[in-house]
């Protein structure tokens, strides 16, 4: 339950874990077609032309940065004062990064392999050329660089998500050390880099090192506690019909500007698409209910939103699982019949949910547990340092 400072008990606010969830049924729903679905499903292209849902990338950004930042920049603060701390506090926080994404990434990169090589009848995961140059490009962090440069030209392979990851990892890798070195400058850095994406042509290139949703989430966790951010605190979305409409235009809009298809408008789309993000993000913070109030849908939500990252490396290897079984089993013509649209999806969301829930309860959580314990011992193997903070206790289930 959130406390009345507007943080759960854990220090995990849960309206920051319903936004997750939204993000990552986004990218559900933007890779049904053409991952999921080899057809052209006619209310499906009908949707999109009107609305996509890849800004849910963007969303997951300004989530990362917010939550990355909020958790990093105080711990850098307290540590200034204490000689020698200032990097052990970056590299616990490394190893805590490494420890909560790397084995899940790395485990569905071997699987995705494994699948290539033994269960690729059809040829829907690609080639094996393909994907062992993927694999390397995710297991090493230039899967954004590969992404860039293959879009378009060439095979990249069944693990083309893991651009967002090269992506996120590199920032996990740099701001610890822009907030280290620059201190309290850190915040013109990020503002220029808004700026400056904002005016540049978006090409390819520049889409796959997109950073301004990941620089408004961790100016907004600068923010956070600041007298301006409480008197900022949008109090009228406690009235649920206030709340309802400011929630869908601020999700729609981000929708529509992504189904545009303009590209000399693509520039101030996508910086406006990161601005509605670190919107959502902004009114999440405060863990007042502002973003999803307590019930059923909550719970759900809440779930969601705890193994959203399982779901997100699941999602693609389990679409092209599904329709491996299903041309095995004969239901793959051109035009699929009717039914077919409906068993799909309904396969492909249960096999999803199973092995979210397997990764999370059996690699992602104990790993993270691991990785918490493991870079506590680095931030107290001074035993003349002043303790960063007190020991962590274990992670909840949600």
């Amino acid at each position: 339950m959130d406390t009345a400072a507007g943080h759960p008990a854990g220090g995990r606010i849960h309206d920051i874990e319903c936004l997750r969830a939204v993000a990552v049924i986004g990218v559900l729903v933007h890779h049904l077609q053409g991952a999921l679905y080899y057809w052209y499903p006619e209310w499906l292209g009908r949707l999109f032309a009107h609305f996509a849902f890849w800004s849910g990338v963007d969303l997951f950004f300004a989530i990362s940065g917010f939550v990355i930042a909020r958790s990093l920049l105080p711990q850098l603060a307290a540590s200034a004062a204490i000689p020698g701390a200032s990097w052990k506090t970056v590299l616990a926080f490394w190893v805590r990064r490494a420890f909560r994404l790397l084995p899940s990434a790395w485990l569905w990169l071997g699987l995705i392999m494994l699948a290539v090589v033994a269960f690729n009848r059809s040829g829907v995961f690609g080639s094996v050329n393909a994907n062992l140059w993927a694999t390397l490009a995710g297991m090493a962090n230039f899967a954004n660089f590969r992404f860039a440069d293959s879009f378009m030209r060439y095979e990249y392979g069944a693990s083309f998500i893991y651009w967002t990851l090269s992506l996120e990892e590199q920032f996990y890798l740099l701001l610890p050390l822009a907030a280290w070195v620059l201190r309290a400058r850190l915040a013109w850095l990020l503002l220029a880099l808004i700026l400056m994406q904002f005016y540049l042509t978006r090409t390819t290139w520049g889409m796959s090192f997109r950073t301004d949703a990941l620089a408004w989430g961790v100016l907004l966790a600068m923010a956070q506690g600041t007298p301006l951010w409480k008197r900022m605190e949008p109090v009228a979305l406690r009235t649920r019909w206030v709340r309802y409409p400011v929630l869908l235009t601020l999700f729609g809009a981000a929708a529509w500007l992504s189904a545009d298809s303009n590209s000399a408008t693509l520039n101030w789309r996508i910086g406006l698409i990161a601005i509605l993000c670190g919107t959502l993000v902004w009114l999440g913070s405060y863990g007042r209910g502002y973003i999803c109030s307590a019930g059923r849908l909550k719970t759900v939500m809440l779930w969601i939103g705890s193994r959203s990252y399982a779901i997100y490396l699941i999602h693609i290897p389990a679409y092209f699982f599904v329709r491996e079984g299903l041309w095995r089993m004969g239901m793959a013509g051109t035009p699929p019949p009717p039914y077919s649209l409906f068993i799909y999806a309904a396969s492909a969301m249960l096999l999803i949910a199973v092995l979210a829930e397997a990764n999370y309860r059996w690699i992602e959580r104990p790993l993270r547990e691991q990785g918490v314990r493991l870079a506590h011992r680095i931030q107290q193997a001074d035993h003349q340092a002043t303790p960063l903070e007190p020991r962590p206790a274990p992670i909840s289930p949600t």
